[in-house]
This record gives C-alpha cells, sequence and structure tokens, in this order.
C-alpha cells in the first residue's frame, strides 16, 4: 500500500467524490448520467478521488462497475430502520455486495487510478491510498469509516474528517458532491444565499437546503436524491456542451 502525494502529477481528466453519508444516493445519480449520457468522460479520467462513502462511487469508477448501485442502496435504506447504526450496516451491505460483484484482479485495475482519502490515526493527517495488493485490500480501504483499517502497523479511518473533496490542484478536475458549494457538480440552492463555510478543506454553502442534507447524510433520505444527482449531472454536461445523447 503507497501513500500518494496529493500534488503529484495527473491526467488529462480527474473525478473526485466527497464524502456523504446515505447522501451517495446523490452520487450514484450523477455516475448513471455520465455513463449514459458522457462515456467518454468516463472512459477518459485517469484518476478518480473518494472520500468517506464517496469511495465506494469512486471505486465503481475506476473497476467500471455500473451495474450493483441500485440494489445495494435500496437494501440499506430499508436496513437502516432496523438497526441503532445505520451508516454500520450500510457499509457491512455494501462490502458484502461489492466482495460477490469486483473482479479477482479489480486490485490491479484500481492501483495508480483509484485514490482514496484516509485520515492516519496517529497524527490525524490526510493521506491519499492509490496503489492496492490484493482484492481485499482495496475492499478495506474503501470500506475504513468503521471498522479503522490496519495495515503495517498503521491505523487509518474515514478520510471524511481531514479531507472531504480530495483531488490535485494539477489535474482538470470534475468534482461531485450531494453539498451545494464550490463544487462542478452539485445541488444548486437559491443564489440569495452567498455565505459559506470551509472545513475538511472543502467550502459549503450556508443554507437550510444543505443543513437539511447534512441531516439526510446519517439518516437515509428517499431515492429522489437519485434523480437529483442524475439530472444535476445532466445541468453539468449541457452547460459545457458535453451532452451528446439525447435524455
Amino acid at each position: 500500500m503507497a501513500e500518494e502525494d496529493p500534488k503529484g502529477p495527473g491526467g488529462p481528466i480527474s473525478l473526485s467524490f466527497s464524502g456523504s453519508g446515505f447522501l451517495v444516493n446523490y452520487q450514484i445519480g450523477v455516475v448513471q448520467a455520465l455513463w449514459e449520457l458522457a462515456p467518454e468522460i468516463m472512459r477518459s479520467t485517469s484518476k478518480v478521488y473518494g472520500a468517506s462513502c464517496g469511495s465506494v462511487v469512486a471505486a465503481a469508477v475506476a473497476c467500471l462497475i455500473e451495474e450493483f448501485f441500485h440494489e445495494a442502496m435500496e437494501e440499506a435504506r430499508k436496513a437502516s430502520s432496523l438497526t441503532l447504526c445505520p451508516g454500520y450496516r450500510m457499509l457491512r451491505i455494501i462490502e458484502k455486495r461489492m466482495r460477490q460483484i469486483m473482479s479477482e484482479n479489480s486490485h490491479q485495475l484500481a492501483s495508480g487510478k483509484l485514490c482514496i482519502s484516509l485520515t492516519r490515526l496517529l497524527d490525524l493527517q490526510n493521506v491519499i491510498i492509490s496503489e492496492y495488493r490484493s482484492k481485499e485490500e482495496l475492499i478495506q480501504v474503501m470500506v475504513a469509516l468503521f471498522p479503522m483499517y490496519l495495515k503495517e502497523e498503521e491505523r487509518y479511518m474515514d478520510g471524511g474528517m481531514t479531507n472531504v473533496q480530495p483531488g490535485s490542484d494539477s489535474e482538470t478536475m470534475i468534482t461531485v458532491s450531494p453539498y451545494t458549494g464550490e463544487v462542478d457538480i452539485c445541488p444548486r440552492d437559491c443564489p440569495a444565499y452567498f455565505n459559506c463555510i470551509s472545513f475538511f478543506r472543502s467550502t459549503f454553502q450556508l443554507s437550510f437546503e444543505n443543513l437539511c442534507r447534512f441531516s439526510y447524510s446519517i439518516f437515509p433520505p428517499s431515492l429522489s436524491f437519485y434523480l437529483r444527482g442524475y439530472h444535476d449531472a445532466v445541468f453539468f454536461l449541457q452547460r459545457h456542451s458535453k451532452c451528446y445523447k439525447d435524455w
């Protein structure tokens, strides 16, 4: 397992998926729209960054997995009402499904391309993991939110605590987040709100809608957030003249 310098060189196009909790449904909708309407973006992506639950979406993009998200997220949403720790239950469902669907060489597909944000417990510093020695290691890094990930006597945990929107300034980056802020693909709230707050290396707009989204990241929202992500991605493609198919 190698730690990548976040300022290192990158390819022509990179994607970054923020930490999102249960709002990962929003990012799934974004990815579905990009795969359907702008597959050239997905094929030309040289690096894919992810933090917290966004790491799962990033892994699917890096490993070219398109089909499993709807089933896993719906199961997680239903199961959340049956447990006192819905986030933990969701990760267990995701982990189980990923083990079933990921190919045995998925770690080879992901190495050098999938960049996952983690927090090193020793000094609470953010690190970017980009090399994986096995499928099992890839899955463990991807679900490091809970429990902690242990490798070579180093303990790691959720990278969203130190870098919720990982990426590199040296790359052409398309950022995706379910929270309104200085992000390429995100919900667009009332423009009358101009106040923003910065934390976890990202900027968030202060609005009632965003406060609601933060609560939804802990308590599962309806699947309408999937459709919101899909349409926000379409809006992004239209603004940048990259929507080549009818929708």
